[in-house]
């Protein structure tokens, strides 16, 4: 079975390598990273070959969320070194601005054997950590022959991913079998894994580690922002802001359209939009100058200690959206009004902003559900409602902090998915135990 997912996954790599290489030269992506992906880590990484807890986080959302348990880890267990490794350039990015207490970043390698044997030679994992649905077979069949425990956190079994993985069951129940331990964010993630083969008994529901990994705002000295980007946006109090985060392809017209009818009633009014994929920056600032704005680019246009004189601001930076969150007005969270399974709205409910997104938010299914339950965010189902949802909420301040109130208090009811994931951690690595009690959403 291995052999025949090892030929099927290099004839995939050979069919799309193409790609890689038109992206490498366009956008200088993947090169940096290469040698690493085939299990070339730096010698310094681990020079002396002390054992580890590995955890892998694809991108940058999975990135910030292990922000929740690394200073756990490293006061528990302080003789292990701590590694994270990410598939994408701007998690490396992210990792590596914002992962305090690591002792190093590395892409994640090519699942076939010979690489990965070179990477766990390097690693010396005795914990291997999988954050979301991270399933690697070569990797977790490796880690069970050499003893390596694994466990995967903030597990999710989307609506959208249940169907194709039910296609492959007999390996998926296989590649299951090699992971010790299961942290669910739902009861209904959980009933899907099961049903794919997963042992019950190796899996709990702890709830999502998004709202854990969370960071409160602290307080600025001196009245200056202690975050750098804010430093750019020197908002004047009574400047209406909109924040567009995460957006996609297909979302940036109906955002400028609906930003245009909000400039009609409030002529002073800012749009900071902030496009989720690095290739598509240049093309929304076209999209924007098109509609008749005048544009600014954050790391080419704004000054220091100085308010943006531009109608929108491109945020052109990695790792910077969740503290621009906290000027906005309103905030449009990307990935929703298209189909492409939304995006993050706890970032702008941690500062209790009214926040609207589109229908598509299979993603972050059960999280979308608790807010409209609680009346934290307003959904919309197309650009009208979006256009007419943004107008109202922009001339209603009651309705804002109403809105903003209901979402913050619903981060601060749900924390606690730490304990039960570090609980969960420590029955596979014993320190000291937790006791891991169920979970649910609180409503």
């Amino acid at each position: 079975m291995y052999a025949i997912y090892s030929i099927v996954t290099l004839i995939a790599f050979v069919l799309v390598s193409p790609y890689f290489v038109y992206q490498a030269i366009r956008y200088k992506k993947y090169v940096g990273g290469l040698r690493q992906r085939f299990g070339y880590l730096p010698i310094t990484l681990n020079v002396d070959g002390d054992e580890s807890i590995w955890i892998h986080a694809v991108s940058v959302g999975e990135a910030l969320t292990t922000r929740a348990l690394i200073a756990d880890l490293r006061e528990q267990y302080p003789r292990l070194r701590l590694y994270v490794s990410t598939t994408t350039l701007a998690g490396q990015q992210v990792a590596k601005k914002n992962l305090q207490g690591v002792d190093g970043v590395f892409y994640f390698p090519f699942d076939w054997a010979f690489i990965v044997k070179r990477t766990l030679s390097i690693v010396r994992p005795r914990l291997f950590v999988m954050v979301e649905t991270e399933i690697w077979p070569n990797l977790l069949r490796l880690c069970r022959e050499r003893g390596v425990k694994t466990v995967m956190i903030n597990g999710r079994i989307s609506a959208r991913s249940y169907p194709r993985y039910k296609l492959i069951r007999p390996l998926f129940r296989r590649v299951l079998a090699d992971v010790d331990r299961f942290c669910m964010q739902s009861e209904e993630s959980a009933r899907r894994l099961i049903d794919l083969g997963a042992d019950p008994q190796r899996v709990t529901v702890s709830g999502s580690l998004k709202f854990d990994s969370l960071q409160s705002p602290t307080p600025a000295p001196h009245g200056k922002p202690r975050d750098w980007a804010l430093r750019h946006f020197r908002i004047a109090g009574n400047r209406a802001v909109v924040v567009a985060g995460s957006t996609m392809k297909g979302e940036e017209g109906p955002v400028f359209r609906a930003f245009a009818r909000v400039k009609s009633m409030s002529p002073g009014a800012l749009l900071i939009i902030a496009p989720r994929h690095v290739p598509r920056f240049d093309e929304v600032e076209r999209m924007a100058r098109d509609e008749g704005f005048s544009v600014a680019r954050r790391s080419r246009d704004l000054q220091i200690d100085a308010e943006p004189r531009a109608d929108v601001v491109v945020l052109d930076t990695i790792g910077e959206l969740a503290q621009i969150y906290q000027l906005a007005t309103v905030v449009f969270v990307g990935g929703s009004l298209a189909d492409y399974g939304g995006h993050n709205i706890l970032e702008p409910a941690l500062f209790g902003k009214p926040i609207i997104f589109g229908p598509h938010m299979h993603n972050f299914k059960e999280i979308a559900e608790t807010f409209l339950a609680n009346a934290a965010a307003i959904q919309v189902q197309n650009e009208r409602e979006f256009e007419e949802q943004l107008r109202d909420l922009m001339t209603d301040p009651v309705g804002r902090a109403r809105l903003g109130a209901a979402a913050r208090a619903l981060i601060d009811a749900n924390r606690g998915a730490k304990d039960r994931t570090l609980a969960v951690i420590g029955e596979l690595l014993p320190h000291r135990g937790t006791v891991v009690r169920p979970f649910r959403l609180v409503h």
